[in-house]
């Protein structure tokens, strides 16, 4: 039960390189993938699973694969048992025990005559037990769609199971489950995820670098505490590389001056000697050369610090930072930036929230977690808060992250938020951002998932006039580890009132939560 890729490579269509000659081997056990967006984790599991071909080298899977994608490719009017692939086994049961004795019918069981009580006790496993086999998909949460997506594979009794961003819709019991599901796990697991409580779980770490793999042993708290030995080392490297650096210039210059002076005396002593005009000549040229050869020397130093210097400073850029300071978004304590009273909506002539409708006061700025289940009505309740005509210096984060205008740069989708920004301030702002110099001027529409966000929180933060409420949808799903960093660094420097709803627990502690609120059966309760 492993996963072996040999000398694998592999590029798309257009010849963008993905992976070039890479070797790697996953044991058996459970080892969590881990990388910047755009780097290739979920093409790696495609190319695991058989989605894609590689340009080069092999992949051997040891055991029967099972594979769950971020997207999952089911319709809406499928139903849970073929959903689950299970539909033609229970129809030639059920035929059966009707009295039909086809040949056809006990082929088509094989050995699966409990498969019915196993799909049962796997979707009670997965928290959806009251959902029936003939359900159509479109009825259910995307959440539960997730985790309906994880029985079928699991009913495989796959050896070898890869997973794709499994908890993303995930709300937090369902995120439990699946954490208690895969600790039990006895095969090969490997995990893409940016689900720190998730990774905790693992037995191991891979860092996807540069094309390559690097493991950690243990946990993702262990691999976060020798990352940051890791950066501390960097971090030490460049400033001894800025002292060298210093240092060679220094010298280089002291040496530029004691020629001078040599070069200076050497002219006065000659005179001075009555030497012949062709000896004075030649004494002198030698002098140039000698004091040009030093001056090579000097030169190939400081070149050598400085290329030591921006290496260092490369991989210090590689864990850059948010910071900032948003004044502008300031809220005094006690301001009341929300006020609804009975709000309600309807769907197909259904309520959304039980009656009269729920109540929301927000006050100075506060830092409030909206939880609860799949389809409970949260990212509602924040439409509605947007919408409501009192509300002002209000600004919304989708899941889609689609604020912007796609077509647009980074730089010009700034200017149309900022107008008044002047155009120096407005690059420097981007560049703690960390849109430095092309990257701010690249489209918005080829922009990562993480640089999508980064874009959009520079435009929505330094809007005219800031924000003072900000409500988030999830804002952490699909986000790679150092952009969920990044967010908790802007959310941090925010001075105003926000809403979010989000399932990670480590990012609602990380983030500073002062008020945590749960949406369940319609009623808006504190916590």
């Amino acid at each position: 039960m492993s996963i072996v890729c040999t000398s694998l490579s592999f590029s798309w269509p257009d010849d963008t390189p993905v992976f070039d000659d890479l070797t790697v081997a996953v044991p058996a056990g459970r080892t969590g993938l881990v990388a910047a967006n755009g780097t290739g984790k979920s093409t790696l599991l495609r190319l695991i699973a058989g989605e894609l071909r590689p340009t080069g080298g092999s992949i051997t899977v040891a055991g029967l694969l099972g594979y769950l994608p971020q997207h999952l490719p089911f319709a809406a009017g499928q139903t849970v048992a073929e959903v689950l692939g299970v539909e033609r086994i229970i129809a030639a049961l059920h035929a059966i025990e009707s009295g039909d004795a086809a040949e056809e019918h006990f082929s088509t069981v094989g050995t699966d005559w409990d498969i019915e009580e196993r799909t049962r006790a796997e979707l009670d496993r997965l928290g959806l037990a009251g959902i029936g086999l003939d359900r159509p998909l479109g009825t259910l949460s995307g959440g539960q769609v997730i985790s309906l997506g994880l029985a079928g594979q699991l009913l495989r009794r796959p050896d070898v199971l890869l997973l794709d961003e499994p908890t993303n819709n995930l709300d937090g019991p369902a995120r439990d489950r699946l954490t208690e599901v895969l600790r039990g796990w006895s095969g090969t697991l490997l995990v893409v995820s940016h689900d720190r409580t998730l990774l905790d779980g693992m037995d191991r770490i891979a860092a996807l670098e540069h094309g390559r793999i690097r493991w950690y042993g243990g946990n993702f708290t262990a691999y976060e505490e020798a990352r940051a030995v890791e950066r501390d080392v960097v971090e030490r490297q460049v400033r001894t590389a800025e002292q060298d650096l210093k240092r060679q210039k220094r010298e280089a210059q002291q040496a530029r001056e004691r020629s001078a002076r040599r070069a200076s005396t050497a002219a006065r002593n000659l005179g001075d000697a009555g030497l012949a005009r062709i000896v004075a000549g030649g004494l002198k040229r030698d002098a140039q050369v000698s004091a040009g050869r030093l001056a090579d020397t000097q030169a190939d130093r400081v070149g050598e610090a400085r290329a030591r210097l921006d290496q260092a400073s490369r991989a210090a850029r590689q864990d850059d930072k948010i910071t900032l300071e948003l004044p502008g978004t300031a809220v005094p304590a006690g301001r009341t930036v929300f006020h609804g009273e009975r709000l309600q909506i309807s769907y197909d002539g259904k309520p959304v929230f039980a009656a009269p409708g729920v109540d929301l006061i927000i006050r100075g700025p506060e830092r409030i977690a909206l939880t609860g289940p799949n389809g409970a009505g949260k990212s509602t309740l924040l439409r509605m808060i947007l919408e409501r005509p009192a509300a002002h210096r209000v600004a919304y984060l989708s899941q889609r992250l689609d604020l912007l205008d796609p077509e647009r740069t980074v730089a010009e989708n700034l200017t149309a938020w900022a107008p008044a920004l002047p155009d120096a301030e407005r690059m420097n702002l981007l560049a703690r951002f960390l849109f430095r110099g092309a990257r701010a001027h690249l489209p918005v529409r080829v922009l990562s998932g993480g640089e999508r966000l980064r874009a959009t929180l520079a435009c929505v933060l330094f809007a005219e006039p800031a924000p003072q409420l900000l409500l988030l949808d999830e804002p952490t799903n699909n986000l790679d580890l150092d952009s969920v960093g990044q967010l908790e660094a802007a959310l941090a420097a925010y001075r105003g009132a926000f809403v979010v709803v989000s399932h990670d627990e480590r990012f609602l502690t990380e983030i500073g939560i002062t008020r945590h609120l749960h949406l369940s059966t319609g009623h808006l309760t504190a916590q």
